[in-house]
C-alpha cells in the first residue's frame, strides 16, 4: 500500500513546489492522517473530512498545515462543531449538492459565511447553474451533456475544415510545399503552429521562423498529433471546454499507459484514440461519418466505431478511472497486464502534462 512519503514524492515529481496547486482527496484514513502530520509542499491542497476536522487530535496538524501555507478544504457537513481554532484554517468547504442548505448566494439574516464553497455531487446542467447562482467558487462533476446541448445550438467551427485537410495531407505524407500552402491560407492556424513549436516546452535552442522549418522540425507523426489536438480544441464555446479537456486528458492517459511497453507508433495512435474519443459528441456527428473525412488508423477506428480491437480496453480503462469504478479498474488493468501503480503513474503524469493545454 502506498505510504505518505511515496505519495508526496509522486506528487512532487509531477507538480514541483511553487507550481500549479494540486488538491489531494485521500480515501485512506490512515494515509490522510499521515499526510496531515507531514510537511507537504505548500502547493499541495488537502481535503479533510468533517469528522476528522472535528477531532481534538487533528487540531495541531491542521494548525501546522495552515501555518505552512497549505490550502485546506473541509469535506462534508460537520456533525459536531469544529474546534474554534481550527475553523479559520479552512479556505473552502466542499458541499454536496444534495445536502446544500443554501437557497441563494446571500446568507440568511444572522448568518455570517466566512468560508467559500465548492459544490460536489453535481450531475445535471441545472445543478451546475444552480450551484453558481448560490455562489459556488467551483463545481465537481461538470456534466458532459451540457456540451451536448451546446453542440446542437452551435455550428461546427469553420477552422475544422482546414485542420482535416491538413490531416489528410499529412496522412498521405504529401510534400511539405502543399502543407505549407494550406497553413499560409489560415493565419490563425499558422500562428498557433509557430507559437507551439517556439514554446519553452518544445525545448528548441533556436527560434523557428518559417513554416517549412516548423514542419521539418515536427515531422509528420508529431504534426499529426498536434493537428489532432487542434481538432478537439477548435472551439471558443466555454461550455465545451470541460469536454475538450476530458478528451485531451484521455489521450494523455492512454499514451502514458504504454509508455514502458508500447512502441512510438502505438503510443501515438493511443493518444489520438483518446483525444478523438469524445469527438462525436463535440461535433454532433457519429464516428463512422466523421472518419469518412478524418484519417485514423484502423485500430483507432475499431475502438471508437465498434468498441472492439486492441485499443478498446484502454478506452474502457480510462472510463473506469473517470467513474472511479474500482472493480472495473482492477479487472481491465489485469487484462492489460498493468499494475495499479502503472495506472496511478499514468494518471499522475498525464495530469501534469495537461497543464500545458490550458
Amino acid at each position: 500500500e502506498l505510504d505518505c512519503g511515496e505519495l508526496l514524492a509522486m506528487v512532487a515529481d509531477v507538480w514541483p513546489g511553487d507550481t500549479t496547486k494540486v488538491s489531494l482527496n485521500v480515501a485512506s484514513e490512515q494515509l490522510l492522517r499521515d499526510l496531515m502530520a507531514s510537511q507537504p509542499s505548500t502547493n499541495v491542497m488537502v481535503e479533510v473530512p468533517a469528522f476528522m476536522a472535528s477531532e481534538e487530535t487533528s487540531v495541531a496538524p491542521l494548525l501546522a498545515l495552515s501555518k505552512r501555507g497549505n490550502t485546506l478544504l473541509l469535506k462534508g457537513r460537520p456533525v459536531n462543531p469544529l474546534p474554534r481554532e481550527v475553523l479559520p484554517c479552512f479556505r473552502y468547504s466542499m458541499v454536496d449538492a444534495a445536502e446544500d442548505r443554501r437557497t441563494s448566494a446571500v446568507a440568511a439574516p444572522g448568518i455570517v459565511r466566512t468560508m467559500e464553497f465548492v459544490q460536489s455531487g453535481v450531475t445535471t446542467v441545472e445543478e451546475v447553474e444552480a450551484s453558481f447562482r448560490r455562489g459556488a467558487k467551483a463545481v465537481l462533476g461538470w456534466p458532459l451533456e451540457y456540451a451536448d446541448a451546446m453542440v446542437a445550438k452551435k455550428a461546427v467551427p469553420s477552422g475544422i475544415r482546414t485542420v482535416v485537410d491538413l490531416m489528410q495531407k499529412v496522412d498521405r505524407e504529401a510534400p511539405i510545399d502543399q502543407i505549407e500552402v494550406l497553413l499560409k491560407g489560415d493565419p490563425t492556424l499558422a500562428f498557433r503552429l509557430m507559437r507551439y513549436i517556439n514554446s519553452p516546452g518544445f525545448g528548441l535552442a533556436v527560434e523557428v521562423s518559417s513554416f517549412r522549418h516548423a514542419i521539418m522540425m515536427l515531422g509528420y507523426a508529431r504534426l499529426k498529433r498536434w493537428l489532432a489536438l487542434l481538432l478537439v480544441t477548435a472551439t471558443d464555446a466555454a461550455a465545451l471546454r470541460p469536454m475538450m479537456f476530458a478528451a485531451v486528458r484521455r489521450g494523455l492517459i492512454m499514451e502514458e499507459l504504454v509508455r514502458n511497453q508500447g512502441d512510438e507508433t502505438m503510443r501515438g495512435e493511443l493518444f489520438i484514440c483518446g483525444v478523438f474519443s469524445l469527438l462525436d459528441r463535440m461535433l454532433g456527428q457519429p464516428f463512422a461519418q466523421l472518419f469518412e473525412s478524418i484519417p485514423v488508423h484502423e485500430r483507432v477506428r475499431s475502438a471508437l466505431v465498434d468498441q472492439t480491437g486492441a485499443y478498446a480496453p484502454y478506452l474502457e480503462l480510462v472510463a473506469a478511472v473517470e467513474q472511479a469504478s474500482m472493480f472495473d479498474l482492477r479487472s481491465i488493468s489485469e487484462s492489460l497486464l498493468l499494475e495499479p501503480a502503472d495506472v496511478n503513474r499514468a494518471v499522475m503524469q498525464s495530469l501534469g502534462v495537461a497543464q500545458d493545454f490550458k
